[in-house]
């Protein structure tokens, strides 16, 4: 049975470990009053999540303003004056479990939505780390996550990268690359780990950030992938998985 790993905190130190990665990784730590206090000084805009959760569950954007701060969750936005307030009210959201705190990422748009890309990663059946699929997913409108359970829009990779860059193929060679990387990465802290999903978000340098890491993804938004073989390969390497 492939492994399962649910800790955020957990999957961000083992992709760190690699120097090669960590480069691709936003400042990430453990949410306290103190920590989220300090990484609003630095970045202004920062996304708490839960440490264990799916979907964008409970995922907040929280940012300075001109007259204080600001915190979302959902399409819901609040402001306060002071930060312990704030503070306050994001905690009767979090109700007592670990959040994780990070460095917040301004998204790339595509026709006014923000959107990041999912890269697929798995062990093949030659146990050969290789990414088998890229796609994009934009956010609804008004919405801080881009999740496809939480209302967001599958689009191919190379639509939404055409209208920032005419390197499209590079930039997916370049995530390609990273993907494989991060799988084998998984695969040393976490043996037993054979597939795993990379949430990337491109900033306006179009340096990729990996968000997070899934290690059981959704096989199931590829059917939208204009090439139908990319979605075939996916179900075929899951089912050489399961008879390992």
């Amino acid at each position: 049975m492939p492994r399962y790993v649910g800790s955020k905190w957990k999957k961000t130190a083992a992709i760190m470990r690699n120097s090669s990665l960590a480069v691709n990784v936003p400042s990430t730590s453990r949410m306290s009053r103190q920590s989220l206090k300090e990484y609003l000084a630095r970045y202004q805009m920062v996304y708490i999540k839960p440490e264990h959760g799916s979907y964008g569950n409970g995922v907040m954007r929280v940012e300075t303003t001109s007259s204080g701060y600001r915190y979302q969750l959902g399409t819901k936005a609040r402001n306060f004056r002071a930060y312990d307030s704030m503070y306050q009210s994001i905690l009767q959201h979090t109700k007592g479990k670990r959040y994780l705190v990070q460095k917040g990422i301004h998204l790339l748009k595509h026709n006014g939505r923000k959107f990041d890309l999912r890269v697929m990663v798995q062990l093949s059946p030659n146990n050969v780390w290789e990414t088998t699929g890229i796609i994009g997913r934009a956010a609804a409108k008004g919405k801080i996550v881009t999740n496809y359970h939480s209302g967001g829009t599958i689009v191919n990779a190379d639509q939404l990268l055409s209208t920032h860059t005419n390197q499209v193929q590079s930039r997916l060679r370049q995530l390609s690359s990273m993907g494989v990387r991060a799988g084998a990465a998984m695969q040393r802290a976490f043996p037993g780990v054979t597939k795993i999903g990379l949430d990337i978000a491109m900033d306006k340098t179009l340096h990729p950030w990996i968000l997070e890491v899934n290690t059981s993804p959704d096989p199931y938004i590829f059917r939208k992938h204009s090439d139908p073989k990319v979605f075939k390969k996916i179900m075929r390497y899951i089912k050489a998985d399961r008879s390992r």
